[in-house]
């Protein structure tokens, strides 16, 4: 049995690490580049989270899944889950930490059985592009430019 393959991404931001997190845990502010949720995030808990950010790819605004919250330690480290399908969840890291006076954000998805790895990362590279967008209320880069050919 293989390992399973792992995303690992890393982005550098000259913003601190304070304003990175809450671009990242905010609901108003996540809704800028990703999607919303409601709820309470607690560690253990459930938000309701819709992915809003594909409708600047060409897509439609998905209907909201049930997140579980794993870890929570703000504003350094972010664990959930996320359902792909009815038996399946991507198990998703995001780590937060200063670097002079900005910060560096890695994030960590295992790839599950049977699906693209290069697709999906090519997704994340995209979505976090558009996280720095949104940090600096800059223009959202276009899908077409990060798609797998």
């Amino acid at each position: 049995m293989s390992a399973p393959r792992e995303i690992v991404l890393r982005k550098e931001f000259p913003d601190p690490v304070d304003d990175v997190w809450s671009a990242v845990t905010d609901s108003e502010r996540l809704g800028r580049w990703f999607g919303t949720y409601t709820g309470r995030g607690r560690v253990g808990g459930t938000v309701e989270f819709t992915v809003t950010g594909e409708v600047d790819a060409g897509g439609e605004v998905a209907q909201p899944v049930t997140v579980t919250i794993h870890e929570c330690d703000a504003p350094r480290r972010l664990v959930v889950d996320i359902p792909e399908d009815a038996t399946r969840s991507w198990r998703v890291a995001v780590d937060i930490e200063p670097a002079g006076e900005g910060a560096v954000l890695v994030f960590t998805q295992a790839v599950l059985e049977g699906m693209d790895g290069a697709d999906i990362a090519a997704g994340w590279r995209w979505y976090l592009d558009r996280l720095e967008a949104s940090l600096h209320d800059a223009e959202m880069p276009q899908w077409a430019a990060y798609a797998p050919s």
